[in-house]
């Protein structure tokens, strides 16, 4: 690991996940990490300030057979000399420079950077009740309420002072749960395994067990770092 923020490496690599296992420490205690078969990335295009107003670089994931792309994907990999991939992420930098199209990123780039954040979806839930949607506590227990235990309560009580009779804007009602977003900011990176492409960070994160994860710099730790350096 970097003992300095200064040596901290910006970078991102995709990811999938594998599953959750627990390592033990050298005094006898165990914690629970997140396996992730990181990498390799291919650079399949690499952009600057001058050409396209920022610098990153697109990193493409995973080989997929070309009755199964696009033209357009099979020329844009193309031209990194690779073969079409299945995902393609872009990763923002503050300079590209160093880094080549067709260049290959992996697991070992990870080495010196202590928290990273991952970013993945989460399980679909499917149509799920108020309840277990938002944590509401439901209606009284008592057997004089019937059938209204699970209940979310009044949504309507906008009708006496507007005249509507509608629902708030936003109120937080039965609906689809899961299946978004979702992104764990400094996660410790506990172990690296780079002749596997593996990748063991504390706790868990989004997603099912095969699930897409984008593993970045954590950016948090990021920002300190350019404040050091600008204060230096």
């Amino acid at each position: 690991m970097a003992s300095k923020v200064d040596d901290i490496p910006q970078t991102g690599i995709l990811g999938r996940k594998v599953g959750m296992t627990r390592l033990f420490n050298e005094d006898g205690t165990d914690q629970p990490v997140t396996v992730i078969q990181a990498g390799p990335c291919v650079i399949t295009q690499v952009k600057n300030e001058e050409t396209d107003g920022y610098d990153a670089i697109q990193l493409g994931f995973e080989d997929v057979k070309g009755r199964n792309s696009t033209f357009p994907v099979i020329g844009h990999d193309a031209k990194a000399g690779t073969t079409p991939k299945r995902f393609h992420r872009e990763v923002r930098l503050d300079a590209a420079g160093e880094h080549e199209l067709g260049g290959t990123v992996t697991v070992a780039d990870l080495k010196d950077v202590p928290y990273v954040d991952v970013v993945g979806t989460s399980k679909g839930k499917g149509f799920q009740g108020s309840m277990k949607r938002h944590n509401f506590k439901g209606q009284e227990a008592s057997h004089g309420v019937e059938r209204k235990h699970r209940s979310p309560g009044s949504v309507g009580g906008r009708s006496s002072n507007l005249g509507t009779g509608k629902p708030k804007k936003g109120i937080r009602m039965s609906g689809h749960m899961g299946d978004e977003r979702v992104t764990l900011r400094n996660l410790p990176v506990v172990k690296i395994d780079e002749e596997r492409n593996l990748i063991m960070v504390k706790g868990p994160v989004p997603g099912a067990n095969g699930s897409l994860l984008f593993l970045r710099t954590a950016r948090r730790l990021w920002k300190r770092k350019v404040a050091i350096v600008n204060a230096s």
